[in-house]
């Protein structure tokens, strides 16, 4: 049976919330005060409807305590969002996902029972951040204009192999010189001993294929 969803209020983060839903094959009720809004999405969700979520007569009236979850992506109008969110918990609807507007919002929705508070934007920011270090050197050292070391966490598909499994030298045409964990740093590492995602990896190489790497 498809998970249904009810996502109230459609600007950018709750139109995004419902569309991904309904792509993840989920039953999505969109719901704005905003009729082009509800109009912009109509053709992409189950249901798109209007109206004022603020209303505490609203979500009983369309069942909303019989979906798996409920989405108040409303922080702009905060009456309307804490309203929507302490009715939502009243009826028995099982999980309450709010959007807030600031830490006193999010203490208030919290208080009054939300199952998780979030910042959209503020989260945004950090993963794209972790996504940045996911992606480059924690350190790079040139050793000349052609060769450098870099140090870089252990990659996803390197967990749990050993070195002698990876053979980065005839793979990868780099050397590892070194491992450190924690405060412990290893210059001579045992071609043995599984990598974990805690190690940050030196590696060195030629320019060109670290880039690559």
């Amino acid at each position: 049976m498809k998970k249904q969803f009810i996502v109230l209020g459609l600007g950018r983060f709750g139109t995004s919330v419902a569309l991904t839903l309904q792509q993840l094959g989920c039953d999505v009720v969109a719901v704005d005060l905003d009729m082009e809004l509800v109009n912009d999405v109509a053709e992409s969700v189950t249901y798109a409807m209007q109206a004022d979520i603020g209303n505490p007569d609203f979500l009983p009236s369309i069942g909303a305590k019989d979906f798996d979850g409920l989405v108040v992506a409303v922080s702009e109008h905060m009456e309307a969002s804490i309203m929507a969110t302490l009715v939502a918990k009243e009826i028995g609807v099982p999980y309450v996902l709010c959007k807030a507007r600031d830490e006193r919002h999010a203490a208030v929705l919290r208080k009054i029972g939300a199952d998780a508070v979030v910042f959209p934007e503020e989260e945004m920011g950090k993963r794209i951040a972790k996504n940045l270090l996911s992606v480059n050197f924690a350190d790079w050292i040139a050793l000349s204009p052609d060769f450098s070391v870099v140090e870089i966490r252990t990659p996803e598909y390197w967990v749990g192999k050993t070195l002698k499994e990876l053979d980065l030298r005839r793979t990868h045409e780099v050397n590892v010189v070194g491992i450190k964990e924690g405060d412990r740093v290893e210059l001579t590492p045992d071609p043995e001993l599984p990598l974990n995602e805690e190690m940050v990896l030196m590696i060195i190489g030629a320019n060109k294929t670290l880039e690559k790497l």
